[in-house]
């Protein structure tokens, strides 16, 4: 079942010029709004927040626009320029979501995300992802995920909230609330079947279809069907210039497991071919399998590092075909290295200088497309006194000798497993440095038989004014069976202001 995700840009007119500036939010010089023609009339066609706030509407016209705010700014409307830069925007975005990616102008984009939402562990994390993505890059968003364009397009612009997802099958329900300019109509459509009236979606949804196809086209009843997922909406993705791709037409279409992992191969080995001819490696690769009833399958892997490999990427490629709906036959096949990467050639080292490294790049890529590349990470080190602040998660292949990374400490011993946040213990011992004498942690009494501590761990002062005189007593404890456990205790035992003087479990040695 195809998944659409759709991108509503409600400021994208405001939005691009601020990016353009170097600002992600309106300038003190005054409200903007953005001014168009609509016939003989000048009118507001996109306002900042600042000027909605003063009664501003897309619609008004500039002059009694002008009346309101007298020191109110504004641009003319420069369509050609935003569509470029919606454009550019689409294509930021093949390369990091999904192989399917298209503008929805004027001021929105489509991207179909079948089958790729596992690489970001799933849909909730995908869209949450894409939306804080585009907060940091000061872009107002609104997102939908749903079976069809229509419906994610429809959900996007008129839904309540600001990231919806309608599980798979839930269209019906998702779609009858909203108003009928959901569907895409013309307005003259739309007040036709006010008029009668018809005001939501679900209101149309029973009706029958030749009563309504005889008084407004056929048009009406295509655009509902596309919405509920009846009718075929294809989504013409974009390429940017200069990708290298291979593409295999097919005269008859094929449909065979064993046939579409022969024919990986042979575009593999061509497409290893035009890198090595521009000396570049791929790090990511797009498979786009088109059917002859207009429906698209995509497989998309990454790779750690850039490489030509075509043993290596067929495998990769091949790995998925089970995720693979050939639907009723594959008439054309394109491969593509949506991100490609310079490649230089570097000397094996051999056992007469040095011995060479173990090359774990095409485990990591096994396991990353299988599980997500969120699922494959390696821990490192960083700056802190603060345990759960002291380790961050880095690429499995990332170079820890980077700034701001520093070597594992080992003046004193750290548990194996650190729990994501410490969790509260009931305890027995005596203050202020002395160790418990068991433990109660998660409904099970725990009799401690040695200890060895306390360590001493004072709060990052100059990160929060809280932690000044904030304490933690750290002891690594021991019980009956010979599980060990890494405890604290919150504050020094003396002074309420250095802790609430709770105890906490915070990892288990191995």
């Amino acid at each position: 079942m195809a998944r659409v995700i759709s991108v509503f840009l409600p400021m994208w007119p405001i939005d691009r010029r601020q990016r353009h500036a170097g600002v992600t939010s309106p300038s003190g010089d005054g409200p903007l709004i953005i001014a168009g023609r609509v016939g003989n009339r000048r009118v507001i066609t996109a306002a900042c927040p600042a000027a909605r706030d003063l009664g501003l509407r897309v619609g008004m016209t500039v002059s009694r626009a002008q009346a309101l705010v007298p020191d109110l700014r504004i641009e003319a409307d420069d369509g050609a320029a935003d569509g470029a830069a919606l454009e550019r925007l689409a294509l930021w975005l093949l390369q990091r979501i999904a192989p399917i990616v298209s503008g929805d102008p004027p001021d929105g984009i489509v991207i179909d995300s079948t089958g790729a939402d596992h690489l970001h562990g799933g849909e909730a994390a995908m869209l949450e992802a894409l939306a804080g993505k585009l907060a940091l890059s000061g872009i107002t968003a609104r997102l939908s995920l749903a079976d069809s364009w229509g419906a994610a397009h429809a959900l996007a612009r008129h839904g309540a909230d600001g990231v919806i997802i309608v599980p798979p099958g839930g269209l019906n329900a998702a779609l009858a609330p909203l108003p009928l300019e959901a569907l895409r109509l013309p307005a003259a459509t739309v007040a036709g079947l006010r008029d009668l009236g018809f005001e939501t979606i679900g209101d149309l949804m029973e009706q029958p279809r030749a009563p309504l196809t005889r008084r407004f086209g056929a048009e009406l009843c295509r655009r509902l069907d596309q919405a509920r997922g009846l009718a075929s909406e294809p989504i013409a993705p974009l390429r940017p210039e200069g990708l290298i791709e291979i593409r295999r037409a097919f005269a008859e279409p094929i449909a065979a497991p064993e046939n579409i992992a022969r024919y990986i191969g042979k575009l593999a080995v061509q497409l290893c071919t035009e890198l090595a001819a521009k000396g570049l490696g791929a790090r990511r690769l797009d498979l786009l399998c088109s059917q002859i009833d207009n429906r698209t399958e995509v497989l998309r892997v990454g790779l750690a590092v850039p490489q030509r490999d075509p043993a290596r990427l067929t495998r990769l490629l091949c790995d998925r075909i089970v995720t693979l709906d050939p639907g009723l036959g594959i008439e054309i096949m394109t491969l593509t290295a949506t991100i490609a990467e310079p490649l230089v050639p570097r000397q094996a080292a051999t056992s007469l200088l040095e011995e060479a490294a173990p090359d774990l790049s095409g485990l990591i890529d096994t396991l990353s497309n299988r599980l997500g590349a969120r699922s494959v990470f390696r821990f490192a080190s960083v700056a802190s006194e603060v345990p759960e602040r002291a380790i961050i998660r880095i690429p499995p292949l990332a170079d820890t000798a980077t700034p701001g990374m520093d070597a594992w400490p080992d003046h004193w011993p750290r548990p194996a497993r650190l729990l994501p946040r410490p969790e509260p213990i009931e305890t027995m011992a005596l203050l202020p440095d002395h160790p418990p004498r068991w433990i109660l942690w998660r409904g099970l009494r725990r009799h401690v038989q040695c200890a060895d501590g306390p360590e001493r761990i004072f709060g990052e002062w100059w990160k929060r004014d809280a932690e000044a005189q904030a304490v933690r007593d750290y002891f690594r404890i021991e019980d009956e069976a010979g599980a060990r456990y890494w405890i604290f205790r919150q504050g020094d035992g003396e002074d309420r202001a250095t802790g609430s003087h709770r105890w906490f479990l915070h990892g288990m040695f191995g």
